[in-house]
């Protein structure tokens, strides 16, 4: 995970997004680098649009959240119902994710565990 947060961190501070650029964030976090996968992570990257894949996935969980409020029909327990939506809110987000990496990744997903 480490090392799609360092991308983000690079696309974040409009850095370019390489190996060197990677490696030198991630060393600089303290991780101990594995240039397999920073090759990976750039390779899977070169065609991304990231800020398009982050406003999908920021999306997504909204229209999740509605349909899980929706599905909840009690409303005396608000404070649970904003945990439950939550909660319901970052598995579908987590899902998303891995939907997205596997429909753009095509089996790096093994690379990164």
């Amino acid at each position: 995970m480490e090392y799609v947060y360092a991308a983000l961190i690079l696309n974040e501070t409009g850095e370019e997004i390489n190996e060197d650029n990677v490696t030198a964030v991630l060393e600089a976090a303290g991780v101990d680098v594995e240039q397999s996968r920073v090759k990976a992570l750039v390779a899977a990257l070169e065609d991304v649009d990231i800020e398009e894949a982050i406003d999908t996935a920021a999306a997504a969980p909204a229209a999740g959240g509605a349909a899980g409020g929706a599905a909840g029909g009690d409303d005396d327990d608000d404070e649970g119902d904003e945990a439950a939506d939550e909660a319901e809110e970052e598995e579908a987000a987590d899902e998303e994710e891995d939907e997205d990496e596997e429909a753009s990744g095509e089996g790096l997903g093994e690379l990164f565990g």
